[in-house]
């Protein structure tokens, strides 16, 4: 038996949704990394971790969360396998010993080294001049910083 197809709503077309050029888009995005991430053993959230780590050197798990808008969930596992390939080093903080403490070893720092160079090759497969590229980038900060302000 032939389902009813139903009535089109204007506002569910795919066409209409904000969620879903965002959403295909980082994934295109994202994908771009991959050629060079997955020699290095490396998925593109990992290579994030290593991105605020190098940045701020050590810092809470709840810090680089707050950083990449990732819960303990997903961050957790990922900073577990890190450390046992040897690239971070977790500890309980002097303080307060709930507090989990993130930094990179030796091994990690010179991966965070290799890294340089990836931004400049994916930012060559982006098919976009640099002016809407740029505005892209300031938009999508704004985006971000307005849901942050609703929290």
């Amino acid at each position: 038996m032939k389902s009813k197809k139903p009535t089109v709503c204007e506002q569910l077309r795919l066409e209409n949704q904000l969620c879903f050029p965002l959403y295909a888009a980082a994934r295109q995005v994202v994908n771009m990394y991959t050629p060079y991430l997955k020699p290095l053993g490396l998925t593109y959230t990992q290579y994030l971790v290593f991105l605020v780590l190098g940045e701020y050197g050590e810092m809470k798990v709840s810090e680089i969360g707050g950083e990449l808008l990732l819960d303990n969930g997903t961050l957790s596992p990922m900073l577990k396998k890190l450390e046992k390939e040897g690239f971070i080093v977790r500890t309980r903080s002097s303080e307060d010993e709930r507090i989990v403490m993130i930094s990179l070893t030796d091994k990690g720092a010179e991966l965070y080294e290799s890294l340089a160079d990836i931004p400049e090759k994916v930012g060559s497969c982006v098919c976009m001049d640099k002016e809407k590229a740029e505005t892209l980038y300031t938009l999508l900060y704004e985006l971000l910083d307005a849901q942050k302000a609703k929290e």
